[in-house]
């Protein structure tokens, strides 16, 4: 197993402000509009870029709720080992708002179509888009592309793209890990 550093902690950071402003060329003030970090690993990001855009760049009141998707996949009846589910934290209603998924990886895609199940529980947003921190293009399952990126990653199947974050791993860092 061999594995290589993508982005480092510095790298990161650059692409956290700039995801930042891209959310904010689009949403402006963010009154109308929901961030929805995906559980388990997107909640790192979604508090993130919350805490740059308040800290930051001066924008008050945004809402963030999480959202677990586990039982919304298509596949979650294939695992052989027993399903831990994320809790899923939104106490409030999307009808006819913004909604912004953001999640760390963009892979097969099979979490966020799960994600455009699950949402529909709190309501039906007037538009959904999608943030991810990487995007694995050549391994889509599915038709979905992320509105906002912070890097494209050629990876082959056999390679795993692991995101570290100083919250959960000590430090900030984007790894390509090679299974072989």
């Amino acid at each position: 197993m061999s594995q290589r550093v993508l982005l480092t902690s510095k790298e990161i950071n650059i692409i956290l402000h700039r995801l930042a402003c891209q959310l904010i060329e689009k949403h402006h003030d963010f009154s109308n509009t929901i961030l929805i970090g995906i559980q388990p690993r997107g909640t790192f990001l979604a508090n993130r870029l919350k805490k740059i855009l308040e800290q930051e760049y001066n924008i008050k009141e945004i809402t963030l709720g999480y959202l677990d998707t586990t039982f919304f996949r298509d596949d979650f009846r294939k695992s052989s080992k027993p399903l831990e589910a994320s809790e899923t934290k939104i106490n409030f209603i999307v009808e006819n708002k913004k909604v912004v998924f953001i999640d760390d990886v963009l892979y097969t895609g099979r979490s966020i179509r799960a994600a455009l199940t699950a949402i529909q529980s709190f309501g039906r947003p007037s538009a959904i888009e999608l943030l991810t921190l990487i995007d694995r293009r050549f391994s889509r399952d599915l038709p979905i592309q992320p509105d906002y990126r912070g890097r494209q990653v050629d990876a082959i199947n056999n390679e795993k793209v692991k995101v570290c974050w100083i919250e959960n791993c000590g430090e900030d860092m984007v790894l390509l890990i090679n299974n072989n």
